[in-house]
């Protein structure tokens, strides 16, 4: 009886969804101040896809350098997009124009260079299902 209910148990463990966390390493590139802060927004829902506060994960980092490195552990998988932006003047906001172009730095996943909107979710997003590294250039 007791060699049966071993066999079962270890039958059901292949059943047993994987709950494999994964790491998204991501490089922000051709940061020109050291003022502010970058901050750094994870997204995994596209309804949601760079609306403030809405964010899945997110950082806020004092830039040293021309460039940053900056690890999001333990993400299961799934789609992600990634949106940063450079707050110079540490107001928490991407300051834009009074036509609505970001005046501080900013970038997208997929390194999405925007013509005349917000680029979509689908755009920037990869799927994660190992871990991955993002090379984001930022835009000024």
């Amino acid at each position: 009886m007791k060699t049966l209910f071993f066999l079962l148990v270890f039958s059901l463990v292949g059943l047993v969804p994987n709950n494999e966390l994964f790491t998204l390493t991501v490089k922000i590139t051709s940061i020109e101040s050291l003022k502010g802060m970058i901050e750094i927004s994870v997204y995994n829902d596209p309804g949601k896809f760079a609306q403030v506060g809405k964010t899945y994960k997110m950082v806020r980092i004092k830039p040293d350098g021309s460039e940053l490195i900056h690890q999001f552990t333990n993400l299961p998988p799934g789609k992600y997009a990634i949106c940063t932006f450079h707050d110079e003047n540490a107001n928490r906001i991407c300051d834009k124009n009074f036509i609505g172009i970001p005046t501080e730095a900013y970038a997208f996943s997929n390194n999405i260079r925007p013509k005349f909107a917000i680029p979509s979710f689908e755009e920037c997003a990869t799927e994660l299902n190992k871990n991955k590294s993002f090379t984001i250039r930022m835009v000024y």
